[in-house]
């Protein structure tokens, strides 16, 4: 009776390790995702739900850094249509139009998406290039990285900092067309930070670009 008792034992106990084994999670299941959204408006309009506080949404990286977190979560509960992987592709979407439009000498195409004093800084910059005959032959080869940085919410305003990382490739040619800085051969790896704005409380979906700095 006692040997019965054991070999039943140690039955269940090899039952439950093999259970333990094949019914935990290796790491390597497919998230489910939700498709795509085909709008390509350039307006970044928002990710994540407040169950993904800081989670790797895409292959670049984080959603948002860890001190982000309140801030972000603030605008997911003033916001539910707020969704933080749309508002990334739309912020990546910002930044190449901007600065394809800056290097062309054209800012008509981002009238709309930034805010007066940072169309005037892109004005002067452009208004100096062209009195000293330069122009810019640059391209954006590819963003590497754009994670929320900082995020906050006050009453219905949301700001929101994005840091992104981007390999650009730079020339600076004179009047005569002659190279005099830069080679388009050579990427150089450089880090911005842009902040967004918008008003929850208006009908309005697009978000302002209401600063630009150049991170060392």
């Amino acid at each position: 009776m006692t040997a019965i008792v054991i070999l039943a034992l140690v039955a269940l106990f090899i039952g439950l390790r093999l259970y333990s084994v094949l019914g935990e999670r290796t790491g390597h299941e497919q998230p489910i995702l939700k498709p795509a959204d085909p709008d390509t408006r350039v307006e970044p309009r928002a990710v994540a739900t407040p169950a993904q506080p800081a989670a790797a949404l895409d292959p670049a990286g984080m959603a948002f850094v860890p001190t982000a977190g309140p801030g972000v979560r603030a605008i997911l509960a003033a916001d539910s249509s707020f969704d933080v992987a749309r508002f990334l592709d739309g912020a990546k979407a910002a930044y190449r139009l901007v600065l394809e439009s800056f290097w062309k000498g054209d800012l008509e195409p981002i009238r709309q998406h930034a805010d007066a004093h940072v169309l005037e800084t892109f004005a002067h910059a452009v208004e100096e290039r062209t009195a000293q005959g330069l122009t810019l032959d640059n391209r954006l080869v590819a963003i590497e990285q754009a994670v929320i940085a900082e995020a906050e919410l006050k009453r219905t305003v949301a700001e929101v900092s994005v840091r992104f990382e981007a390999d650009i490739a730079a020339v600076t040619r004179n009047a005569e067309g002659a190279v005099v800085a830069g080679s388009l051969s050579d990427a150089v790896q450089t880090r911005d930070r842009w902040t967004f704005r918008r008003d929850l409380g208006s009908k309005d979906p697009n978000w302002l670009l209401i600063e630009t700095d150049e991170e060392e």
